[in-house]
């Protein structure tokens, strides 16, 4: 998913789990022969050299292992290119940059994206409410991601993704993690030729290329994605789309790029696969009483450690918060403290602090950021979302006050029954 800076969480981002695309865009140029040597055009000959040698050992490897020709392999990336500025882009702030929540906040919750979503609820009303319903999630948080990833498809970004996944994987710079992330963007490059290649009509492991469209298989690779290689409106890795994304609109393909109704059931499927709970929270905003209690128990740590009943005794939260009282949210369902850091206008460091629930970690899973999170909530509530449970109590202490009553006269029946069985006894 689109890699906006993650700002608060020490453990290393998922396989940007998240998400994207079916459709491609842009043609490769037309090639005479196989044999020619993969083309780059790194900023020194060393990169370069180093490049190719890793991007052909890796085409090499697929295809032994999937049984895919290597011609087409090669074929497909006869001019692929490592794009310098990805580099840069990748790397970690400076030392000096300070972490802003509500200049991050300000960039997404903002007119032009809420005026856009309101628009995209209202056209996929109908496809939207159908999706809740089947997965439970709701259709304002379904089109808050959309929105914030891409404001619905106007920014999917504008690099080849095969460019993007070769450059990061064999050309990733000089960072303490380099080593982990150049695995991570390897493995997210051979599930782009595996997807591409099935989108092409091939089948895994290969075995032969009858019924493989060369054309296709290459404008897969040739699409375009973010910076990190997302793709499409809801910006899926190409393991994300492989996981995770729908064929919504029962074309028969997967259409991440054009399709609106593809990108919304592959939103709402994977959230519902890492673990989104119907009807419930995502997140409260700590009382001003527990502030002290909130700084000391908030790790970083994207864990749910300490349970609603020990936050409203700590008055981290108010028992009437999002109906804690009288929903469905457990006094032992467990959340965690976030705090959203940004500089105070004398310079100094300041925190917004919210209590996460398990929803809140879902959010997470898409991208492991908890500005983007909690910015994906509070778009929700702008769109219409309401933050409570929609699991009212009221219904169930009935019921209980039902039971207890029918076991109370049980309980007379049978101590008058005991009491005849005694009497005849004697």
């Amino acid at each position: 998913m689109s890699p906006n800076s993650c700002l608060r969480i020490h453990f290393p981002l998922l396989l940007l789990a998240l998400l994207a695309l079916g459709a491609c865009t842009s043609t490769p140029p037309q090639q005479s022969s196989t044999q020619q040597t993969i083309v780059n055009q790194a900023d020194d000959a060393a990169t370069e050299a180093r490049y190719s040698q890793s991007l052909n050992a890796l085409l090499n490897q697929v295809s032994q292992t999937q049984e895919i020709p290597i011609q087409t392999l090669e074929m497909g990336f006869i001019d692929a290119k490592t794009i310098p500025s990805i580099r840069k882009l990748v790397l970690p702030p400076s030392g000096t940059f300070k972490k802003n929540w509500l200049a991050y906040r300000k960039r997404f919750i903002e007119p032009i994206r809420l005026k856009a979503g309101k628009a995209f609820l209202e056209e996929n009303q109908v496809f939207l409410g159908q999706v809740e319903q089947s997965y439970g999630v709701p259709a304002e948080v379904i089109a808050a991601i959309i929105g914030i990833e891409t404001i619905y498809g106007r920014q999917t970004g504008n690099f080849r993704v095969k460019d993007v996944l070769s450059t990061l994987a064999f050309s990733y710079p000089y960072t303490p993690n380099k080593t982990a992330r150049e695995q991570l963007f390897k493995d997210q490059l051979q599930e782009l030729i595996l997807l591409c290649w099935t989108e092409a009509g091939g089948q895994l492991p290969a075995k032969n290329t009858q019924g493989i469209n060369q054309s296709r298989f290459n404008s897969c690779l040739n699409q375009n994605s973010s910076y990190a290689g997302a793709i499409g409106l809801p910006q899926f890795m190409p393991s994300s789309i492989r996981s995770f994304a729908i064929d919504g609109d029962g074309d028969g393909r997967i259409d991440l790029k054009q399709s609106p109704k593809d990108a919304i059931a592959s939103v709402a499927n994977f959230m519902k696969k890492h673990g989104w709970q119907t009807g419930m929270p995502i997140s409260f905003p700590v009382q001003e009483s527990g502030l002290s209690a909130a700084k000391e128990l908030a790790d970083g740590e994207p864990q749910l450690k300490h349970t609603v009943a020990e936050l409203i005794q700590k008055g981290i939260l108010s028992p009437q918060q999002g109906d804690l009282q009288r929903g469905g949210v457990e006094p032992q369902s467990k959340g965690l403290i976030v705090d959203l850091p940004y500089p105070g206008k004398d310079g100094s460091d300041q925190a917004q602090y919210f209590v996460g629930l398990n929803n809140f970690l879902t959010i997470v899973q898409y991208n492991r950021s908890y500005f983007y999170a909690q910015s994906v909530a509070e778009f929700a509530e702008a769109l219409g979302y309401k933050n409570q449970s929609a699991v009212p109590v009221e219904s169930s202490q009935k019921t209980n006050s039902a039971k207890d009553a029918t076991d109370k006269l049980k309980s007379k029946s049978s101590k008058k029954s005991g009491a005849k069985k005694k009497s005849k006894a004697n």
